[in-house]
Formats: C-alpha cells, sequence, structure tokens
C-alpha cells in the first residue's frame, strides 16, 4: 500500500466512522501499519468491521484481513504435486507461492477432491485469458503466478494450467483418470512459451499449421510417386 492509498483508508474509516478523531500524522502512521497490505483489502476490512463496531483501529483492519486470506486458502485446498528437477528448497518456494497466490484469491474454492484431481476439473477456455468470470477468471489469473519457476532459466510445466487435460496450477497431469508422471507435451510448449516471454499458442493456429504440414508431405509423398520410374 502506497502512502496516497493509506490516506484514502484513513479517509474511509472517518466516512464510516464520523465520531472517530484523526490528527495530522495519523494517515502516516497508518500507512506505515497497512503498508505489506492491498488497498482493496484493507477498504474490504474496513467495512467488515465498520459493520460490527462504530471504532476502527489499524489493528484491526489487518485481523480482518489475515482472516480472510487464511479463508481463501482454507477453501482453495491447495495441493502442489512439485516438479521432480526440482530441489527440496525450490520445491518449498513454489508451494509458498501456490499458497500466497490462494491467499490473494487467484486460485478458486475448491473441493479436496477437485484439488487432489479425483473429480472433475473446471474446463478452461483455450488461447489468450479474458475476459471470463467467477471461477474460470480466478484460474486464469492464476495462471503463471501461483507458481513460478524455481530459480533463473528453468521451465516449470506445473506453474500453469495444462490446456490438454484441464490440471490447474500445480497438479500434475492425468491420462484417462491416471496422475502422470511427466506433464503433456502442450503443457510443456506453453511453459516454455511463457518463460521466453511468448504468448500462449492459439489452439486453432496450431491445428491449421499441422494440418499444412500434413497437406505439403502427402503432396510432396505424391509428387515423388508420380516421378519414380516403375521398376
Amino acid at each position: 500500500m502506497t502512502e496516497e492509498e493509506a490516506v484514502q483508508i484513513a479517509e474511509y474509516v472517518a466516512a464510516a466512522c464520523p465520531a472517530q478523531k484523526f490528527g495530522e500524522f495519523t494517515p502516516d502512521v497508518w500507512g506505515e501499519i497497512l503498508k505489506p497490505y492491498a488497498v482493496d483489502e484493507a477498504r474490504t476490512a474496513v467495512i467488515a468491521v465498520a459493520r460490527r463496531q462504530p471504532w476502527i483501529s489499524p489493528a484491526e483492519i489487518v485481523e480482518e484481513i489475515k482472516a480472510r486470506r487464511e479463508e481463501r486458502i482454507e477453501l482453495a485446498h491447495v495441493v502442489y504435486d512439485g516438479d521432480p528437477n526440482e530441489t527440496g528448497a525450490q520445491s518449498a518456494a513454489s508451494r509458498r507461492a501456490l499458497i500466497r497466490a490462494a491467499a490473494d484469491g487467484l486460485l478458486p474454492a475448491r473441493t479436496p477432491a477437485a484439488a487432489l484431481g479425483t473429480a472433475d476439473r473446471l474446463a478452461l477456455p483455450p488461447g489468450e485469458p479474458g475476459p471470463y468470470t467467477g471461477r474460470v477468471a480466478a484460474v486464469r489469473a492464476a495462471v503463471g503466478q501461483a507458481t513460478p519457476t524455481a530459480r533463473e532459466g528453468v521451465v516449470n510445466p506445473r506453474a500453469i494450467s495444462c490446456r490438454v487435460c484441464q490440471a490447474l496450477p500445480g497438479v500434475s497431469c492425468d491420462a484417462r483418470g491416471r496422475r502422470m508422471r511427466d506433464v503433456h507435451p502442450a503443457r510443456l510448449d506453453d511453459a516454455k512459451r511463457q518463460a521466453a516471454g511468448l504468448p500462449p499458442l492459439d489452439p486453432d493456429e496450431a491445428r491449421a499449421a499441422e494440418d499444412r504440414i500434413r497437406a505439403a508431405s502427402a503432396a510432396a509423398l505424391a509428387q515423388h510417386d508420380t516421378t519414380e520410374e516403375p521398376s
């Protein structure tokens, strides 16, 4: 939270609690206390606290923010299958990032069965994200942010969702209901493109390119057959 946003929160509290007094340096102090948190989280917390009591302290705002973050983590049932190429420290860092994404609301609420991959998964639209709403928006927003690569130059395909089996970030791919040790090649390709700063591959364009390659191969083979001398 910036200094300007801290002033906004102080003004927000003053509007919600008109009898509460503020000094000249109140926004500065509040800004130091609320600095680690997002302004939207603080604004939501102010409303929640103001519904319960006529006075609001920054400590109560922080307590409300933490309670809501813990609630989102619990509802997300975070699962990280890991990457065989990661060290223990890298795997722990990726799991912490996934938990942080859940706390930020970037992962959807889901049942334990869905988190473990034993229930039907949410189908993700292919290609470029947005605009989507609800759970789809939450999942798409989490892609590439939930479990970042553990170190520079390392591609972690489990950091993104799989467009083949719809595995969510942090969850292994599956084939015919069985969890795979490796990921689908398409998921690995997408992770490599993301690591290189390239946009997601459009499935329609990929299929069109494959069709062109097949057509060119068939034409070349037909041409070879017509020019080959009979034995």
